[in-house]
C-alpha cells in the first residue's frame, strides 16, 4: 500500500511538472523598459536575443512564394572590412553617379522580394546606384524557424564588416542612402550611423530603433520611419521612445504610424496591408528625392 501511494504521488508530481512545462506561455518579447533598465548592451545584440525567441518568430508568417522575373541587376562580390568576401545584388546607374542606396534585407535574407524592391528603387529614383547587401552570406530562409537560425548566426561583427566593405566599395565620395525592413529596418539606421558624414538619408520600416542617445547624436542625416500600431517589435511604445530620443539628440525623425501589423509592407506576407504600403512607399520615395 505504501509503495502504491509513493508511485501515485510521483505520477502526480510528474504530471504537474509536464502540465506547467507545456502550458506555460512563451516568454513575452522584451519591453522597451527592459531594454533600457535591464540591459546596457548593444541594441543590435539585444535584438539578436529577441529574434531567437518563439514569440518573435510567431510574428512572422511563412511568406508566400515569390520569384523575380527578368532581373535587371546582378550579384557582385566586394571585400568586407575583415578581408573576407561579401556579396550584394547591384543595379548600377546608367550614368556615373556618386549616389548609392543600400537596401537592407528582412530577416528572411536577400530573397527575390528584396531584389524586386531594389529594382523599383532604381526605376523610380534618377541617377542612383542600388545595392542590396547580403547579410546572410548567400543563405535565404523560407520559414520562421530557418530565419531564426540564420538570424542567430548573423554576428554583429560580421554584419559591420560587410557594411563597412560596402561603404568602401561605393567609395569615399559616395552619398549613402539606406532603406530596410524589420531586421533591415534596424540595420538601415545602424548602416547610417556607420556611414558617418557620407550618410544622406535613412528609411526604416518597422525596425528596432537605436536607444543610445549618444550614438544618435552622431547621425549626419534625417530619418523617416514607418511603423505598425499593431506591431510588438517595435511596439508603439518603443516608437514613441525613439521619437523622444531623436528629439533629445537634436536629430530629425519623421515617423508615420499605420493601423497595421509587423511586416505590413511585404506583399509576400499574409498580413500585407496594401493601403499602408502604398502610402509609405510614396512618402519614402519623396523623402529620398528631397534629400538627393
Amino acid at each position: 500500500m505504501k509503495k502504491l501511494l509513493i508511485l501515485t504521488l510521483a505520477a502526480f508530481v510528474s504530471a504537474a511538472f509536464l502540465s506547467y512545462r507545456y502550458k506555460s506561455p512563451e516568454p513575452a518579447i522584451l519591453t522597451p523598459e527592459c531594454y533600457v533598465s535591464c540591459y546596457n548592451g548593444d541594441v543590435r545584440e539585444l535584438f539578436r536575443q529577441e529574434a531567437s525567441t518563439m514569440a518573435f518568430a510567431g510574428m512572422h508568417e511563412t511568406p508566400l512564394p515569390y520569384r523575380l522575373q527578368n532581373p535587371g541587376g546582378k550579384t557582385v562580390n566586394f571585400t568586407a572590412a575583415d578581408g573576407s568576401t561579401a556579396m550584394g545584388y547591384e543595379i548600377k546607374s546608367k550614368k556615373k553617379s556618386d549616389k548609392w542606396i543600400f537596401v537592407i534585407q528582412e530577416w528572411w535574407g536577400l530573397n527575390d522580394y528584396i531584389k524586386r524592391e531594389s529594382e523599383i528603387l532604381s526605376k523610380e529614383l534618377d541617377n542612383v546606384n542600388v545595392i542590396a547587401l547580403d547579410l546572410y552570406d548567400g543563405k535565404v530562409a523560407a520559414t520562421p524557424d530557418s530565419a531564426m537560425k540564420l538570424m542567430q548566426a548573423a554576428k554583429t561583427d560580421r554584419l559591420e564588416n560587410i557594411i563597412k566593405g560596402a561603404l568602401a566599395y561605393a567609395g569615399k565620395d559616395a552619398k549613402i542612402y539606406t532603406i530596410g525592413w524589420c531586421f533591415g529596418g534596424m540595420w538601415s539606421l545602424q548602416t547610417t550611423l556607420l556611414a558617418g558624414k557620407q550618410a544622406s538619408g535613412c528609411v526604416m520600416y518597422y525596425g528596432r530603433p537605436e536607444n543610445n542617445v549618444e550614438k544618435l547624436k552622431t547621425l549626419n542625416c534625417d530619418v523617416i520611419g514607418f511603423f505598425g500600431n499593431q506591431d510588438r517589435s517595435p511596439s508603439p511604445e518603443m516608437v514613441t521612445k525613439f521619437e523622444a530620443d531623436m528629439q533629445a539628440a537634436g536629430k530629425k525623425l519623421t515617423a508615420y504610424k499605420y493601423d497595421a501589423n509587423h511586416g505590413f509592407a511585404n506583399p509576400s506576407n499574409p498580413s500585407f496591408n496594401k493601403a499602408a504600403t502604398e502610402d509609405a512607399h510614396s512618402k519614402a520615395i519623396a523623402f529620398l528625392k528631397a534629400h538627393m
